[in-house]
């Protein structure tokens, strides 16, 4: 079995204009959702072996704080910074690890999750996630997988 979870990263900052977007940091509600959101992760039980990041700074604030709760370490891919839904589910899949977080930006991530649910995910909010369970234990086939026969859950 292969697990996905997508996270979009948490509320970002935009108070300080001189600062590029690729440093933009979390602000106050997103250094408040993103450990509440971590927590109701895990307490569903979900717990990736790899967890993939944007280098941006409040994707990566955001992956920290799954890590913090989830225990697993973060990798950072600069590939993953404003990349479309190919890329995402691409970067994902070359881990070849059996449950994996991608937190990143949209719109690819909602993008992604649009594509994996059949359109029962339109739009992906600040902070949410999406996890998505594939019978087959292969990326290869998982990801060739039509999407009907994809499901998929978010915590409650």
């Amino acid at each position: 079995m292969i697990r996905l979870a997508l996270v979009r990263h948490a509320k970002s900052d935009w108070g300080d204009p001189s600062l590029d977007d690729h440093d933009r940091p979390l602000n106050d509600r997103g250094m408040r959702d993103a450990p509440r959101m971590a927590a109701r992760l895990a307490a569903t039980g979900f717990r990736p072996d790899v967890i993939l990041s944007s280098t941006a700074v409040r994707a990566r604030t955001t992956a920290e704080a799954f890590a913090a709760e989830l225990g697993v370490a973060v990798s950072l891919d600069p590939e993953l910074y404003g990349a479309p839904a190919k890329t995402l589910l691409a970067a994902a899949a070359a881990t070849r690890a059996a449950s994996v977080m991608v937190v990143a930006h949209d719109p690819g991530m909602s993008s992604l999750a649009a594509s994996l649910s059949d359109g029962d995910i339109a739009h992906m909010p600040t902070c949410a996630v999406a996890t998505f369970i594939w019978a087959q234990d292969d990326w290869d086939v998982a990801s060739g997988v039509d999407p009907d026969n994809w499901t998929f859950d978010t915590p409650r």
